[in-house]
């Protein structure tokens, strides 16, 4: 049980590396999610394994863990707003550029988009009307 566990924790590290890896923002939007993933399989998986273990009781028994599913819990509140956060970025990124590319290649000048056509200062030897 605790090899499948283990890999299925770095087969989601891994595929979210990779898309963290990827050149448009949809995709590296699903590897942060993705890692999260990872991450709270990870900090559910180290409270130990016990299967039928009830929580902590006063008699010495196997018992299991309530801090774990609590740290889980609080991650996964938090990996939402992040994750609501970062798709609004990157829409707005995606509107004002009109492409969700991460990056422009170097080979590529930096063309002007609307909005920084919008926001340029007018040159000091313009005359103004």
């Amino acid at each position: 049980m605790e090899f499948l566990l283990a890999s299925a924790i770095g087969v989601m590290t891994a595929g979210g590396v990779y898309l963290l890896m990827r050149a448009r923002t949809f995709p590296v939007i699903l590897g942060l999610a993705l890692l999260t993933y990872a991450v709270n399989v990870f900090l559910f998986a180290s409270g130990r394994l016990a299967l039928n273990a009830p929580p902590i009781l006063l008699a010495p028994a196997p018992f299991s863990d309530p801090l774990p599913q609590a740290l889980v819990l609080t991650a996964i509140v938090i990996a939402f707003g992040m994750t609501a956060v970062v798709v609004l970025l990157a829409l707005g990124a995606y509107l004002a550029a009109g492409d969700d590319r991460v990056e422009l290649a170097p080979s590529q000048p930096e063309q002007p988009t609307r909005r920084t056509a919008l926001l340029a200062e007018p040159k000091a030897d313009e005359a103004r009307p």
